[in-house]
Parts: structure tokens; sequence; C-alpha cells
């Protein structure tokens, strides 16, 4: 069987190095993978060194398209993914999550009755306006196989009519739904053990900025550093994205002594940090989940969030850009007693391998 996967962004390489390492290591699975990169997010940090560390396949196909409107970048995408599909003839495309790479990669396959595995399915923000949110509803009602992390994944889609047909034979109408895990589970497993990178941070608090609805918007991002500059008693490290530390500076925005701001990390040096930290403060998804494995108390500085679970499970604080709440919720920060087993047992890529097969 020949699978067609695509990605576009470094997260997606992390994500898709788990199943490409797992169809590699177990030749009897019968599933060959040509690995399609669109090229949406170009990383100057994705040389020979990034793809050496971290033991990630090279793509086999970039199609170079680079960042820009999503309607541009989207439309050269689809055209482009579906010349290499109309090329290699695969018996499946395989995408991550919630990109327009995602989309433009579910988009083209459907329109040429390829059948679409969706790894990630089934989460949802409830927020419209987000990008994300749109690419993957789209994606999910698209897709033949839909590869949950989460059971609130299998119900959220439950409530789109979106169930698992069973024995019927797979298709865009007959769906099949599997609750497989966190395929980021499985890479915090695998690169926790290989990782080398030590930190020697001590007794702070993990903070990241990226998301548009904070950094595009003065008065959220000024509350937000009303609120950081305020908690002296605390140390943040803050690993500043190239696009924050510009707003920031626009802003004029000042930062007290208390926080450190360090150059952007990869994701190794992401785990150290994690491991490491006290807590986190995020406006981050995936980091969101990360928190969870190192057993890190998490803040969200967002309005909602796809992992419900964490803050139903008490590990997860939603704050949005509120000054007063996200000082109340660093200020009574605790370890919750329960850990439950919200995101599978680390063997999503063999799930997902044993589902398609």
């Amino acid at each position: 069987m020949h699978i067609l996967t695509i990605i576009g962004a470094r997260p997606q390489f992390i994500k898709a190095a788990v199943l490409s390492r797992y169809l590699r290591d177990n030749p009897s699975c019968g599933i060959k993978e040509t690995l399609l990169h669109t090229g949406q997010h170009y990383d100057q940090n994705m040389s020979d060194v990034f793809f050496e560390e971290m033991d990630i396949q090279r793509p086999d196909i970039n199609l170079h398209v680079g960042s820009g409107n999503h309607g541009k970048t989207t439309g050269l995408m689809l055209e482009k993914i579906e010349e290499v599909i109309l090329e290699r003839k695969p018996d499946a495309v395989l995408v991550y999550g919630d990109t327009n790479s995602t989309l433009s990669g579910a988009l083209a396959a459907s329109k040429l009755h390829v059948p679409v595995a969706h790894v990630e399915a089934g989460l949802r923000s409830f927020m419209m306006a987000m990008p994300e949110e749109q690419n993957r509803r789209l994606t999910d009602h698209l897709s033949t196989w839909l590869f949950c992390p989460t059971q609130t994944a299998i119900d959220n889609l439950k409530r789109e009519g979106i169930t698992d047909n069973g024995p019927a034979p797979p298709s865009s109408d007959n769906k099949r739904v599997a609750l497989t895990g966190d395929i980021m589970y499985d890479a915090s497993l695998y690169y926790r053990k290989k990782n080398g990178v030590q930190t020697n941070e001590k007794d702070f608090i993990l903070l990241t900025i990226h998301r548009a609805e904070n950094t595009d918007d003065p008065n959220k991002l000024n509350a937000i550093f009303t609120a950081i500059n305020e908690l002296s008693g605390f140390h943040f490290i803050f690993p500043v994205h190239p696009r924050t530390i510009k707003i920031i500076e626009k802003e004029k925005i000042k930062l007290s002594e208390h926080i450190k701001m360090i150059e952007p990390v990869g994701y190794l040096e992401m785990l150290a940090l994690e491991s490491a930290c006290n807590a986190i403060l995020s406006d981050s998804g995936g980091v969101q989940k990360e928190a969870y494995f190192f057993k890190k108390p998490c803040i969200t500085m967002r309005d909602s969030t796809e992992w419900i679970e964490l803050v139903i499970a008490g590990w997860n604080t939603l704050t949005g850009a509120d000054t007063g709440k996200i000082i109340n919720a660093v200020k009574n920060l605790h370890i919750p007693d329960a850990y439950p087993s919200l995101y599978g047992d680390g063997n999503c890529a063999q799930k997902i391998c044993d589902f398609i097969k």
C-alpha cells in the first residue's frame, strides 16, 4: 500500500516522524510512504542538523509554496498536490492537524477520489473565526479514516454526524473513526529518552506567546504583559517568537527584570525547558499537552481550547488575556492530585498502521 503523507509546518514534521519511523522499522506492515512538504512554513532551522538530531525523514517532495495570504497559499498547494497525486497515484493521502497544508491535501485527494486519513481528527475549539478550526472541520468531513487522540474528539465528531461505520467498506461516506491516542505523546516519549539537551535554568515558569489572537491585538498583548510584569515574585523564561518580539517593540511594551527573554528554541530544547520548569504560561495548543506529559500545570491565555479534557482534569486553566485572571491563576498554581491517562499509551503510530492496513 502506498501512502502520500502531506505536511507543511515544523510541528507536523515531528508528528510525521513518529509514524514514518514506525513504518520504516516495521516493513511487515506493507505500507510504503512518500513524504511531501508543501513548504508552507519555511524555517531556516530545518537544516541537515535538524533532521539528523530529530531522526526525521527528509521529504521526498518539496513544493516550496512559501507563506502568504490564506487563499493564495491554499490554492497553490491544492494545484501542486493534485499534480503529485495524479503522477504518484497513492492509495491514500495522510494529513496531520489543522494547517492550510492539511486542508489542501484533503481537498486535492477527495476531489480525485483518493481516501484521506486525518491524524488528530475531531479536535474543536468551537471558534470558527480561527483558520485552524475551519481547516480541521472541513478535513474531518472529507476524510475516510479519522484518527482521534481522545474520547472528547470522538464525541465532537459524533455531534457532527461523523461516526464509525464498522464493517462497511471505508470511504468518505462510510467513515472509520478510531481512538488511537495522541501522536505527540509518542513523540514526547521517544525524544525524552533520546534528548541530551539540558538547561541550567531553575525554579521558573515557562512563558510562550505567539497566537495571532493575542499578538495582533494590542489591548490583549498589553493586558497579558501587565499581568506578567506584576508577578514579580515569579521568574519567567520567555523564548520569544521573532514575530512576537517585533510586535513587543512596535507597541513599546516594557518587560520587568523577572522576565528573562531568550532566543527561540528547537523542539529538544523546548522539551528540556518543559521538563525543568515549575509550570507553563502559554497561548499554544501543543504546549498545553506537553505540559501534561511532563506533569506540569498549565495556564492558557486563550478563551477556549481544543484540549478541554485538561481543563476538566484541573491541569489546565483558561484565563484569556484577562490581567486579573492571569495573576490569580499564577498565584494559585498547584499540581492536581489525579493524573488520568488522557492521551493513550504511547502506541499511536502502531494503531494508525493497524487500522489502515
